[in-house]
């Protein structure tokens, strides 16, 4: 069988560059819109910095994208968590609930935590 998709590597290059310079000039174009209105003393922005501006907010805020399942963020540490909860017994739990409220404050009982509502 023949593969068909050479293609992708044709268009895909120019394709993110054609994304990188939209998704920059929304950027621009939006932070000169609306931050100079709302500021006082703020002045516009290049294209470049538009683009340094989206990669900051990357770096500190994550990703554009939900987790896509690659072993990373909250959702692989909830499962191994809810597993390793799982696998307590109540008075290992109870321990827990011990060591958690002497560190963070109180940590609810599960007669303090909300179960699902009416049906």
């Amino acid at each position: 069988m023949k593969n068909r998709k050479w293609w992708i590597f044709l268009v895909a290059p120019p394709a993110a560059v054609l994304f990188v310079f939209l998704f920059g000039e929304a950027v621009k174009y939006l932070w000169n819109w609306l931050v100079p209105a709302l500021f006082t003393g703020a002045h516009l922005i290049t294209f470049w910095q538009a683009l340094g501006l989206l990669l900051l907010s990357r770096i500190l805020f994550g990703s554009w994208h939900g987790n896509s399942g690659h072993g990373r963020g909250p959702r692989r540490w909830s499962k191994k968590w809810q597993a390793r909860w799982e696998s307590m017994t109540p008075e290992e739990r109870e321990a827990f609930r011990q060591r958690m409220s002497a560190r963070c404050g109180h940590w609810p009982t599960p007669e303090q935590t909300p179960g699902p509502g009416p049906a």
